[in-house]
């Protein structure tokens, strides 16, 4: 069994799960433990309150029913934080009195704008559209990098105009090895994230050659989550993840509690 450590509830902008009942779905796929990691995304356009939360309540809630499940489910305390450069010192501040086990750090926003949305990708072509967000990656880390894995590497295949049609990890190894090779000398991890599947890519974030290219620069914290936001979200296909680690070289994953890494035989 597995941990799924990115998951998210009514404290994220874009769910409305109830935290309990990621739980009893978690229960009912036999998980070995879960994390939550609710969205804190920092001068997040057009909606700059949507991904913003109380930290006090949400730690509160989620101690309560961590204590609550303590003999039959591990549960952990995350946030996912959206990266950019100038969000670097309202999350350094907000990580300051936190009791988090595990912080993701992602790119939702890139210069302004999610690839989520349309507009992004005016005036551009999809080769140009998806290099800036791996170049925006390198900038992110460069002025932050209080987080101890990076989420969903290649997440703006999701939202292009031909998602993954004609995407490779080859077309951008460069930028994405460099990329790795940043997160590695931090020290920092990149996580095995099954939304892909769940969005109809055929693959996951990041695609399995690109897990193995990881794994050969010296890659070692890898971190596995279904980033659910409603309870049948959670563990999504969770039962190709041995296969994808084991194909890219990696015989365990990590869990952070207390941010520090811990490795799990698969």
């Amino acid at each position: 069994m597995l941990w799924d450590t990115h998951l998210h509830t009514r404290y994220s902008g874009d769910s409305t799960a109830e935290p309990e009942d990621m739980v009893q779905a978690a229960l009912q796929h036999g998980l070995d433990g879960i994390c939550f990691t609710d969205h804190i995304d920092y001068d997040y356009p057009k909606e700059p309150e949507l991904f913003l939360f109380d930290m006090d309540a949400y730690q509160k809630e989620l101690s309560e029913l961590k204590e609550k499940y303590q003999n039959v489910l591990p549960i952990c305390i995350g946030v996912e934080l959206g990266l950019q450069p100038q969000a670097a010192e309202y999350n350094r501040q907000l990580l300051q009195n936190s009791i988090l086990d595990f912080v993701i750090g992602s790119s939702h926003v890139v210069h302004g704008i999610d690839p989520y949305y349309p507009e992004y990708y005016e005036g551009k072509t999809e080769y140009e559209a998806y290099l800036e967000y791996f170049e925006s990656i390198l900038e992110n880390i460069q002025a932050y990098d209080d987080f101890d894995v990076y989420g969903h590497i290649d997440y703006v295949v999701r939202y292009g105009p031909n998602k993954n049609a004609d995407y490779s990890y080859r077309k951008y190894s460069d930028v994405i090895d460099e990329i790795f090779k940043q997160l590695i000398s931090r020290g920092k991890g990149i996580e095995l994230n099954t939304a892909g599947l769940k969005y109809g890519l055929g693959h996951p974030h990041p695609t399995e050659d690109a897990l193995g290219r990881y794994r050969e620069l010296g890659g070692e914290i890898l971190t596995i989550g279904s980033d659910g936001h409603k309870p049948e979200h959670l563990a999504f296909d969770f039962k190709k993840v041995p296969s994808f680690l084991q194909d890219a070289g990696f015989r365990y994953y990590t869990v952070f509690r207390g941010r520090k890494a811990e490795f799990v035989k698969l």
